[in-house]
């Protein structure tokens, strides 16, 4: 069947912190100069918010340049930071670092502990106000290219496709959506972004980008344990030295509590599981006492950016550009972002109008990266970029580094830490074979404090169609059994955070992966790790996925 096709002037996919903001201040631009533009935002959730988790402690400077009366508007930033503390976890034991022997640059105050797909909603509804058309429910499944070879738009997901790949009786052919410019805020690891990185070769001259994976449940905890406003950060138990990572931990709201773990994603075990660290990190004698009496209300996981300002890509391209977390703006130490991805789509977004100002459509907006570098997310980034690959020495030594670094930045003397270090190969290539592994014994989930990932999926409210194709693809089927079983002993089991990957007797003897996929939490864990980078995420049916409440 023919697709149908709109136009619109701009074309935005996600609507994360980065898409909204780009949407919000096209149509500011716009209403100031008093013109048209048509403006348009496609969220492959469920709704607005319905996919994005973060931690999260918010920096408002962005927001504040959007809309410097948000308060008065009333966005959800209504849990200012009152304390922080910043602990050295051993197995039994919490050594506090002292807050003035921290830099500067990791201090939270004067930042909102808030849900940031709270923030999104609120977002999404400034942006309607503005004229801005925004379609839940509807996935960017396909790049669109002119015959220059330019990018025109974007093409959503074809509806009810049967698990066969035959149309099923509601099937419906995805709609194209045109446009002079198209801006990719799909968060970490979109799957379109890398397509385009591929395409456009915009990786040529930078550093592999590093993950980490975030695990985070929200907690309602009894009123006499909550300190709103209280957020505590940790590194140390239950990881190892050699493997990176951290845990936080915010008060805000009534009487409640995120509480996350972080896992650097490489990581060398192959025994190791981020979800296991992650219910193990709870149980520590400084943590468990905060959820004693509690409830947990909900679950999820996602893949965060770390490579930092070496493993940036070129962020435009012939009729678009990437902006947040598609390109990687995360201050890894901070466990910031939003407010980068927020800065970066309203760059974007000014380079966007002035282009369609001048009458110009589909070429590159070269003035997108030059404001990035002459803007305080580059001066952020570079403050901070030699913290994650300082850590290759181990957590003590690259921690000292790293504060070290920052430190100097922060007193203006950024000439005497002048290096940078880089970052030598992708995630998926640290792992070792499981031979020359130690196992890891994690202890059964009691369902009080600890779960297991079954239960913990459920939380996250993720719902598939079933008879949909399976949108974690095997480039060669044989892979897993054959060489990750075989060399690593199954790694995909124990790396994905919501159950997908599990090896099963097969049929006449021996094992086969078996792929869940109506369990993913759209994490992104597994087109990362994979030690031959054998699947393949690529997009499910619109409003497929979590449905994240607050997270």
């Amino acid at each position: 069947m023919d697709r149908e096709s709109m136009e619109f002037d701009v074309v935005i996919v996600g609507a994360g912190p980065a898409g909204l903001a780009a949407a919000i201040r096209l149509k500011q631009l716009a209403a100031a100069a008093q013109r048209e533009l048509s403006v348009c935002v496609l969220e492959k959730g469920s709704e607005v918010g319905a996919h994005v988790i973060s931690g999260a402690v918010i920096d408002p400077i962005a927001i504040t340049e959007l809309f410097p009366d948000w308060k008065e508007r009333g966005a959800p930033l209504d849990s200012p930071v009152t304390e922080d503390r910043f602990l050295l976890l051993t197995r039994d034991k919490a050594h506090r670092i002292p807050n003035w022997l921290l830099p500067p640059l990791m201090s939270n105050h004067g930042m909102y502990i808030s849900s940031l797909g709270q923030v999104c909603r609120w977002l999404g509804a400034r942006a309607e106000e503005l004229g801005v058309e925004i379609f839940p429910g509807f996935a960017a499944a396909e790049v669109l290219f002119d015959e220059q070879g330019a990018v025109r738009g974007v093409a959503i997901g074809d509806m009810g496709v049967g698990r066969d790949g035959q149309p099923r009786d509601s099937y419906q052919p995805g709609m194209e959506l045109h446009a002079k410019y198209t801006l990719f805020g799909e968060g970490c690891r979109g799957s379109l972004s890398q397509q385009l990185m591929s395409r456009f070769n915009l990786r040529d001259g930078v550093d592999p980008q590093l993950y980490g994976l975030g695990i985070k449940e929200l907690w309602e905890v009894a009123p006499e344990k909550h300190q709103r406003g209280l957020v505590i950060h940790s590194q140390g138990w239950p990881l190892d030295p050699d493997t990176g990572g951290g845990s936080f931990l915010y008060h805000f709201g009534e009487n409640l509590v995120s509480v996350g773990f972080v896992t650097h994603l490489n990581y060398a075990n192959p025994y190791l599981s981020p979800f296991e660290e992650m219910q193990r990190f709870k149980t520590h004698p400084a943590i468990r006492g905060f959820f004693e009496g509690g409830k947990r209300l909900a679950y999820g996981a996602r893949a965060i950016n770390e490579g930092g300002l070496q493993s940036i890509p070129r962020l435009a391209f012939p009729g678009g550009a990437l902006v947040g977390c598609s390109a990687g703006f995360v201050n890894l130490p901070r466990i910031k972002g939003s407010h980068n991805a927020m800065k970066t789509g309203m760059l974007a977004a000014e380079a966007a109008f002035e282009a369609i100002a001048a009458g110009r459509g589909n070429d590159q907006l070269d003035a997108y990266p030059e404001a990035f570098r002459n803007s305080w997310v580059y001066a952020e980034l570079h403050k901070v970029r030699n913290v994650k690959p300082g850590l290759k020495w181990g957590l003590w030594p690259g921690t000292l580094h790293g504060g070290l670094h920052m430190w100097l930045n922060d007193l203006g003397l950024g000439a005497l830490a002048g290096w940078t270090l880089r970052h030598k190969q992708a995630d998926h290539q640290s792992l070792k074979p499981a031979a020359q592994a130690a196992r890891i014994d994690y202890p059964k989930p009691d369902g009080r404090l600890t779960f297991d990932r079954n239960s913990s999926v459920y939380l996250s409210g993720t719902h598939h169609e079933e008879d949909q194709p399976v949108h974690l693809r095997l480039r060669d089927p044989s892979v897993p059994v054959a060489h990750n079983l075989a060399t690593f002993d199954g790694p995909e089991s124990r790396y994905c955070p919501a159950g997908v990957y599990e090896f099963v007797e097969a049929e006449g003897g021996g094992q086969r992966l078996q792929i869940n996929a109506q369990n993913c939490v759209h994490c992104k864990t597994c087109d990362i790790k994979d030690p031959r980078q054998n699947i393949h995420w690529v997009t499910p049916e619109g409003g497929g996925g979590p449905n994240y409440p607050s997270m």
